[in-house]
């Protein structure tokens, strides 16, 4: 029979010598700043989003800026020159080269995709973070055996809940435990507003575009995505997207993970008041 971790109690989550948990949750919900709270020396980090970005939209995101430099006369002869070198500098603490990859549905002029193309770099983001979600198992081994990390944490990506693909989620279950950092009313009203003051492209669902983009043209009386200011579209549609992926999490959380209250990270100082946040979830 499978162990799926969330179904461990307190007790038995202490004695887990090589612990390995999944951080679920809304981004801006804290799992980045939860993780980095780990010591590094006992708590391999594993960044979802830097793994997409670096492994598997690596040359996507690079394609996308040299296109763009290609605009620019000064740039674009030095490219094809080869007397100029692009890369990005995607860290875990910065994404920017993959939000910008993404984009956001709009007028070209206001630096907009048109739907076809942005349902394309969606579509790769999808397949990227279904991959990259699948080489935690990997990670979790190399961790333990190549560089001796007792401990493993999978801060994942907060479009986790829109992959709507099943088996991913029971493999981290299987290998995780899943911890979902739920957010008070306070603190989901603190991270929309956020968004608004600088909204970010990210993935999600095409069902949830597909809906929630005719709603927009219709109530803002335009012909076509082609005249939408990507920011305003962006802000209009972003509390939609938080309260589609509310239920999503809670979903995963309820059949194979554990819960605990996204607004106590800033209350934990290290690892023992983390162990105990857990603990105090399971129990």
């Amino acid at each position: 029979m499978v162990q799926i971790k969330g179904h461990m109690g307190p007790t038995a989550f202490k004695a887990w010598s090589s612990k390995a948990i999944t951080l679920l949750g809304m981004s801006g919900s804290g799992k980045t700043t939860l993780a980095s709270k780990l010591p590094r020396d006992t708590w391999f980090h594993y960044s979802g989003d830097y793994r997409i970005g670096t492994r598997y939209l690596d040359e996507p995101i690079l394609d996308n800026i040299k296109r763009e430099a290609m605009k620019v006369p000064f740039l674009a002869d030095l490219l094809r020159s080869d007397s100029m070198y692009i890369c990005h500098n995607i860290t875990i603490n910065n994404l920017t080269p993959i939000a910008s990859f993404l984009g956001m549905i709009g007028d070209p002029e206001l630096g907009g995709l048109s739907v076809a193309e942005f349902k394309r770099r969606q579509a790769l983001h999808r397949s990227a973070e279904i991959v990259a979600m699948y080489d935690v198992r990997e990670f979790i081994e190399k961790s333990s055996q190549t560089y001796g990390y007792p401990n493993f944490i999978n801060d994942a990506g907060g479009s986790l809940c829109e992959l709507d693909e099943p088996d991913v989620i029971r493999q981290l279950a299987e290998d995780t435990l899943i911890l979902y950092l739920k957010p008070s009313e306070a603190l989901l009203n603190q991270i929309i507003e956020r968004s608004l003051m600088a909204p970010k492209p990210m993935y999600y669902q095409e069902s949830f575009l597909d809906h929630v983009l005719p709603l927009y043209l219709a109530e803002n009386n335009l012909d076509g995505p082609e005249q939408i200011d990507p920011g305003e579209y962006f802000r209009w549609m972003f509390p939609l997207l938080v309260e589609h992926r509310l239920p999503l999490y809670e979903a995963i959380a309820q059949e194979y993970g554990v819960v605990v209250e996204a607004d106590r990270v800033d209350d934990i100082k290290g690892e023992d008041d983390f162990l105990e946040l857990v603990a105090t979830g399971l129990g």
